[in-house]
This record gives C-alpha cells, structure tokens and sequence, in this order.
C-alpha cells in the first residue's frame, strides 16, 4: 500500500483537484452561463499563493507552516472574489457563446500580463515554491477536506433559495425575471463564487506543483475543464466531480495503454499527446449521447420501486 500511494500519490491528488475545478466552472452553469474564466481565476490563485510565500513569507524551515498556507488560501479567494466581481458585472450582460469569447479574452489578457509582470517571473514563473509536506500524498489532508467542504456547498446550493433561482435563470431567464428573481445579481454571485474556489484550488496547487507560470491558465485549460463538466454531468454536483477524477487520471490511463499494449508507433504517440484532441471527441460524441453528461440528477434520485401486484 505504501508503494501504492509513493508511486501515484501525485495523481491521486490532481484528481481531486481536478474535481473542484470542475465545480468552478459547473458554478457559473448553474445559472446558465458558459463562463470559460476557471483558468484564468486558477492561475492568479497560484500566482498570489507563489508570491507570498517567496516574497513575503520567506520562512528558514524546511517545512511551510500550514496555518500560513490557509492564509494564502484566503488570500487568494478574496483576490479572485472581487476581481470576478469586477469582470462579471460588465461580462456577464453577454450570453451564449459570446460570454465564453468574453472569458476567453480574460484568461488571454491574466496570460500575456504574467509572461511580462516581473512580479510574476515572466515566462519562466516562479520556481522554488515552499512546501508544507514531504510527500505528494500528504496533500490529501489539505485537498480530500478541502474537495468535500467544495462538494457539500455546493450540494446545498443547489436545494436553496439562491440555488432554486440559478436552476430557474438557467432554464428561461425571462421567466425567472417575470417571477421577481434579478438574473443580473444572481448570475454575478454564480461567477464569483466560481472564481473564488478556483483561486482557491490555484493557491493550494502552486505548492502542490513547486513552480507557477503562465502556462497554468490558458485556453486548452479551459476546454479541459469543460470536458470535465459536459461529460461527468452540468445539471447536478456531482457530474464535475465524477468528469474532474475521471478526466484528470485518462491521460494517465491512455498513456500506460500506448506503453503496455504493444500499439503501432503511431497510435502510441497519439494516446500520450493527443490529450486535447481526444478530450475534443469525447465533447463532440458526449454531447450527442449524453446531452446532460453520465450524472443526472434523475439518477441521483433513483429509488427502489415498491413491489405491487
């Protein structure tokens, strides 16, 4: 067991990460926004853990305190906080495929800041981060919480007040506005709530990965977490953190495939780097067959029928 957790400690903890990604970006869908900002909101999370643990947290031990790594966490949620508030007040006033254009800019925009801000190491990022554990598993006792706490919010968002009036948005709008709901508030709060996990997730990840560039939010991120979301489920929690844990470990899983089956030479190389292509199929084929994604939340309630006669 202790191989077990040495050897895949690392990917067993990006899964989990890769879930509450997921419901960074199931967050903004729940009002029926197809907001593609995750990254971009991810990335300035790490940006601002990495900068105050390097920068101003310069700690002598060999270990980062946690309670400090809580405080970069917070940190990091409130940046995100209010610059989603910022960004999604104006953005938000778009719809459809016209706010996804919009958040895509905005991760463009954080990305070409990064590789030019000094602060931010340019293109080579910041490197050396502190880490608060020894072992890539020992993660889990900060993400495994961390994922849950996210998951139950989230849960109970959904079977509230505000979360009945982010369903309602979703499915008509003007319906929703008729029945004395304010699209414009909600939406926002949706957005925002998604930028703060995502920054979140970010802060804890900058430790998790040792370095922090510009390469954590980009464009291909944000069609790796929308995989997440239309294929695991966009109608229920748990969609996202079934497409975050799956999708997060295929890349591993095609990559053994390519190395044990004994595949042509060609088709190996396409399992290990055409990751992006392969999630663009299973978006294309998901959408076709699973138009709400695997997790429903009609399958969620399913019970055991009564027997009658």
């Amino acid at each position: 067991m202790a191989d077990f957790f040495s050897t895949y400690g690392f990917l067993l903890v990006s899964m989990l990460l890769g879930a509450m990604l997921g419901l960074s970006l199931y967050l903004p869908l729940m009002a029926g926004q197809l907001s593609l900002a995750s990254p971009g909101f991810y990335a300035l999370g790490g940006y601002t853990a990495a900068i105050l643990s390097t920068k101003v947290f310069q700690m002598s031990g060999s270990l980062f305190p946690l309670p400090l790594l809580v405080v970069e966490m917070l940190v990091a949620g409130v940046v995100c906080g209010i610059l989603g508030l910022m960004v999604g007040i104006p953005a938000l006033r778009l719809r459809g495929i016209y706010l996804a254009i919009a958040t895509i800019a905005f991760v463009e925009v954080l990305r070409v800041l990064s590789l030019n801000l000094e602060i931010t190491g340019g293109a080579v990022g910041i490197f050396g981060i502190p880490q608060p554990f020894q072992t890539p598993i020992e993660y889990l006792w900060i993400v495994l919480p961390l994922l849950l706490l996210s998951a139950w919010f989230v849960y109970r968002l959904e079977r509230i007040r505000v979360g009945r009036a982010f369903t309602a948005i979703r499915e008509d709008e003007l319906a929703a506005d008729a029945m004395g709901i304010n699209p414009t508030y909600h939406k926002v709060l949706a957005f925002t709530l998604g930028a703060i996990l995502a920054g979140v997730v970010g802060a804890v990840s900058a430790h998790f990965l040792n370095t922090w560039n510009a390469r954590q939010g980009t464009f291909d991120a944000s069609i790796i977490y929308l995989t997440f979301v239309l294929i695991g489920g966009s109608r229920t929690w748990a969609g996202p953190v079934l497409g975050g844990v799956a999708f997060t470990a295929l890349p591993e899983v095609l990559r053994a495939i390519a190395d044990t089956s004994g595949l042509p030479l060609w088709l190996g190389q396409f399992l290990r780097d055409g990751r992006l292509i392969i999630f663009g199929l299973l978006i294309v084929a998901g959408t076709i067959f699973f138009p709400q994604g695997l997790v429903t939340p009609a399958l969620l309630r399913r019970k055991r029928q009564p027997f009658s006669k």
